[in-house]
């Protein structure tokens, strides 16, 4: 693997190493419970946090990709040129859409700094950035599909 190809698919890396840990940890746990009569008290508050990071890191790599389910039956029966707007418009609407769910993700990330999670004691903030981060994600990813609206320009490949 070179740099380029672990930055092209950097998102989906992160989302499987932290779905991989998540499912490593309850294994290990389950065989730790069952078998040896004795368990990981912090492993499912760590695995929970990784599958929490795998989700909204997941969502980001298929919005990258343009993967999320969308209806466009009616669409496709429009002129190319109406369909280019059509998409245009719903891009300029995801820009706005995911930025202000960033904004409203900071004031989320606000409220749970200082609130602790049960067993390690670590701020819940570490686990809500996820939401943070792919919400800024999303929206950049949504500014270059619009750039690419206008200019025809492939900056993300799918």
């Amino acid at each position: 693997m070179n740099g380029k190809f672990i930055l092209k698919n950097l998102e989906d890396i992160v989302a499987a190493v932290f779905i991989s840990i998540t499912t490593i940890l309850v294994i290990l746990n389950i065989i730790m419970r069952y078998g040896l009569n004795s368990g990981l008290v912090w492993s499912e508050e760590v695995a929970t946090g990784c599958f929490v990071w795998s989700v909204f890191i997941g969502a980001v790599a298929v919005f990258k990709h343009r993967g999320h389910v969308g209806v466009d039956l009616v669409v496709k029966r429009f002129p190319a040129v109406v369909q280019k707007a059509i998409r245009l418009i719903t891009d300029l609407i995801l820009v706005v859409l995911n930025g202000y769910m960033a904004y409203l993700s900071v004031l989320y990330i606000q409220t749970s700094y200082t609130k602790m999670t049960p067993v390690l004691g670590v701020s819940s903030a570490y686990i809500s950035s996820s939401v943070l981060i792919a919400f800024i994600l999303m929206t950049v990813y949504s500014i270059v599909f619009v750039y690419e609206d206008i200019t025809g320009k492939k900056e993300v490949e799918a």
